[in-house]
C-alpha cells in the first residue's frame, strides 16, 4: 500500500503530463495511456460546468449566464485543439449529442460523466423539459458508474485524513472516483433545482450540494490548484451571498471567504498545470460579470486584462477569449470595441449557436448603452426568434425599445408597442411553477399596458439597464453618461406636461433614481443625493414599484462611501437590507448591499473612515 502523499505526488505528476500532452500534441509517448486519455476528457468537459452549477438555486438567471460561459469554454477547446488525438476520436459533428465514447460511458467515470456533462449543458442551453430529462437520467447512471471506483473500507485501506471527507484512499484511481462523484453530485442538483424548485427538491439538491462539498473539502492535498478549483469557488461564491443566506448555509456546513477564495485563485493561476487554465477563466469571470451581476461594479479590470492578453495572443481566434475580450471593453466604456470583439466571436465558430445568443445579449447592451434603440431591437428580436432562455424579456426589450422611437419609425419593424407589452405575461418561462426574477420584473412593469388606455412607461430600457448595472459602464465615459441624462430629462418633461395618474409617483420617483446615478459619475454628488433622498421621500406614496426605496438607499449609501461618510453608507445600507423585502429583483439588490457592507466594514475596519455628516 503506498503512502498518501505518494499518490498525492502521482496525481499531480499526471496534471503536468496532461498539461504537456494537451499543449503540445507532439508529445506521442503519453498520448497512448487510457488514464491520459480519461482524465483529459474529463477535465475538459466536466470540471468547468461542476464549480457552477453549485449555487444555480440562489441567482438562476445568473448561473445560467455563468453554466453558458463554461459551455463557451468547452466548446472553444474541443473546437481550437480538435487536431488532438483523443478530441478527434470522439468529436463527430457539430451536435452535442453525437459525441461517441465507443460504449464506455457505461465502466468508465470519466466517459460516463463527460457524455452526462455534455447532455446537461445541451439541456441548460435549451431548457428543453425532454433534454432535461434525458441529462438527469444519463447523470444518475454516470454517479453510479463513478460509484464503483469510489473508496471502499477495508484493512487494505490507509486512512490519510482524521475527520475529512475522505476516509479512507489506497489509489489514485479512488481519489479520481471521489472528484469524478462530486461534480456527479453538482451536476444533478443542478438538474434537480432547474427541473423543479419546490422545497422537496430544494432539499434534496441542497443535500447534494452538501455533499459534494464535503467531498472537495480535502485538505490533505498539497497542490490546492489541482483538485481544489471547485472548493476555492465555494469558497468565493459563498462569500458574496447575502447575510442571512450565508448564516443558514454556514449553519449546515458551509463557508466562505472571497479573499481567501481569490488569493487562491491567484496562486493556482500562476501555476503551470492545467488546472491553472481554470483558475484563470475563474478569475476572468469574477472580475468581468460577477462583480457586476452581484456586486457594485468593482472587478479588477486590469487583472482581467492581464490574465486574458496571453491566451488572446495565442489563440486570437478563440471564441471564449474573444468574448472575455469584448466583455472587458464593454465594461470599460469602451462600446465601439466591444461590439467589434462580439461580432468577432460570432464569426469564429458556427457549431454552438446559442453562444452566438451571449453576444447577441452583450450586443444588444452595448447599443442601448449608445441609445441605438433600433439596432438594440434588432438583436432582442434576434434573441426572441432564436433563443428559448427567457422570451418574455425579450419581448419586453422588444417592446421598450420601440417605446423610445416615434410611432413613424415604428413601421417599417411591422410591430406594435402596445401588443409586443401585453404578450409578456404569457410568455414566461416556468420552472416549476416560477419564472426568472427578471421576467417577474418584466411581467409586473408590463401590466399597465392591459389596459384600454394604457400609461406608457417612462423610460424601460434605462430602467432595465439598472437592473443588470448597466449605469457602472456607461459612467466610464462621460459622453455616455450625459447622453443618458438628457434622454432622462425628456422622459421627465414628458411625465410632467401629462396628467397626473396612479402610476405619476412611481415613475417619476424611477427618473428620480436613475437621473441620481448620472449625476453622481458625472460628479455632481449633492444634486445626485438630492435625487436619491427625493425617492425616500416619496415611499408612501409609491404603489407600485416598491424596489425603488431599497435600492435608492443602496446608491445613497454608495455615494456616501466616495466621500468618505462611511458611518452613514453603512446605516443607509442597513436600512435597505432590513426595512423591506418582498420587492422585484430582492436578490439581486441583496447581493449588491452585501458587497457593498462588505467593502464599507472593510474600510472602516483601516482606519479610513470619516465621521458621518449631518
Amino acid at each position: 500500500v503506498l503512502p498518501s502523499w505518494y499518490i498525492v505526488k502521482f496525481i499531480v505528476w499526471l496534471e503536468d503530463v496532461i498539461y504537456a500532452t494537451f499543449l503540445f500534441p507532439s508529445c506521442h509517448r503519453y498520448s497512448s495511456s487510457t488514464c491520459v486519455k480519461e482524465r483529459v476528457v474529463n477535465l475538459l468537459c466536466s470540471a468547468w460546468s461542476g464549480y457552477l452549477n453549485t449555487f444555480i438555486h440562489f441567482q438562476t438567471s445568473f448561473v445560467l449566464l455563468m453554466m453558458l460561459m463554461s459551455v463557451s469554454v468547452v466548446n472553444f477547446l474541443l473546437l481550437s485543439l480538435s487536431y488532438h488525438p483523443l478530441v478527434c476520436s470522439i468529436y463527430r459533428s457539430n451536435s452535442p449529442s453525437s459525441f461517441v465514447f465507443y460504449g464506455r460511458n457505461k465502466d468508465s467515470m470519466y466517459h460516463a460523466l463527460t457524455y452526462a456533462t455534455i447532455l446537461e449543458m445541451q439541456a441548460m442551453m435549451t431548457f428543453n423539459p425532454e433534454d432535461i430529462l434525458a441529462a438527469g437520467n444519463t447523470m444518475k447512471e454516470a454517479q453510479a458508474v463513478c460509484q464503483r471506483y469510489r473508496k471502499k473500507s477495508s484493512f487494505n485501506s490507509k486512512n490519510v485524513t482524521e475527520g475529512g471527507s475522505i476516509a479512507f484512499v489506497s489509489f489514485p484511481e479512488e481519489l479520481h472516483a471521489e472528484v469524478c462523484y462530486a461534480e456527479c453530485l453538482l451536476q444533478r442538483a443542478a438538474l434537480t433545482f432547474l427541473q423543479d424548485e419546490n422545497m422537496i427538491s430544494f432539499i434534496k439538491g441542497g443535500m447534494k450540494v452538501r455533499n459534494s462539498y464535503q467531498i472537495y473539502n480535502i485538505e490533505f492535498i498539497e497542490d490546492k490548484s489541482v483538485f481544489s478549483t471547485p472548493h476555492l469557488c465555494f469558497s468565493q461564491m459563498l462569500s458574496l451571498l447575502p447575510t442571512r443566506t450565508l448564516r443558514l448555509l454556514e449553519f449546515v456546513g458551509f463557508s466562505g471567504n472571497k479573499e481567501c477564495g481569490l488569493e487562491q485563485l491567484q496562486e493556482g493561476s500562476a501555476e503551470h498545470t492545467f488546472r491553472s487554465f481554470l483558475c484563470n477563466m475563474l478569475l476572468l469571470c469574477y472580475h468581468t460579470f460577477m462583480s457586476f451581476i452581484l456586486g457594485t461594479g468593482e472587478g479588477d479590470v486590469e487583472d482581467a486584462e492581464k490574465l486574458l492578453q496571453p491566451y488572446l495572443k495565442k489563440y486570437p481566434k478563440g471564441s471564449i477569449f474573444l468574448f472575455f475580450a469584448g466583455r472587458i471593453e464593454e465594461i470599460k466604456g469602451n462600446l465601439d470595441a466591444a461590439i467589434k470583439r462580439f461580432e468577432e466571436c460570432c464569426e469564429a465558430q458556427q457549431h454552438w449557436k446559442q453562444f452566438h445568443h451571449m453576444c447577441y445579449w452583450e450586443l444588444m447592451w452595448c447599443f442601448t448603452y449608445k441609445r441605438h434603440w433600433k439596432m438594440a431591437y434588432f438583436y432582442a428580436d434576434l434573441l426572441s426568434k432564436e433563443n428559448a432562455w427567457s422570451k418574455a424579456t425579450y419581448a419586453y426589450m422588444k417592446a421598450a425599445y420601440l417605446s423610445m422611437l416615434s410611432r413613424e419609425e415604428c413601421q417599417p419593424f411591422g410591430e406594435n408597442v402596445v401588443t409586443l407589452f401585453r404578450q409578456v405575461p404569457s410568455l414566461k418561462q416556468k420552472i416549476a411553477g416560477k419564472s426568472l426574477p427578471t421576467e417577474k420584473f418584466a411581467i409586473r412593469k408590463a401590466r399597465r399596458y392591459n389596459t384600454d388606455n394604457a400609461i406608457p412607461l417612462p423610460a424601460p430600457p434605462l430602467e432595465m439597464m439598472y437592473i443588470w448595472n448597466g449605469y457602472t459602464v456607461i459612467g466610464k465615459q462621460k459622453d455616455l453618461t450625459e447622453g443618458m441624462l438628457k434622454t432622462l430629462d425628456e422622459a421627465q418633461q414628458m411625465l410632467e406636461q401629462h396628467p397626473r395618474t396612479e402610476f405619476t409617483t412611481d415613475d417619476q420617483c424611477v427618473v428620480s433614481l436613475l437621473k441620481g446615478l448620472c449625476l453622481k459619475h458625472l460628479g455632481f454628488k449633492e444634486e445626485a443625493e438630492h435625487y436619491f433622498t427625493l425617492v425616500l421621500c416619496n415611499e408612501s406614496q409609491i404603489k407600485y414599484d416598491h424596489y425603488l426605496v431599497p435600492n435608492a438607499l443602496l446608491e445613497h449609501g454608495l455615494l456616501c462611501m466616495e466621500e468618505g461618510r462611511i458611518d452613514e453608507a453603512i446605516k443607509l445600507l442597513e436600512a435597505a437590507k432590513q426595512n423591506y423585502k418582498n420587492y422585484s429583483m430582492e436578490s439581486r439588490t441583496h447581493f449588491r448591499i452585501q458587497a457593498a457592507l462588505h467593502k464599507a466594514r472593510g474600510t472602516a475596519e483601516n482606519g479610513e473612515c470619516s465621521p458621518s455628516s449631518p
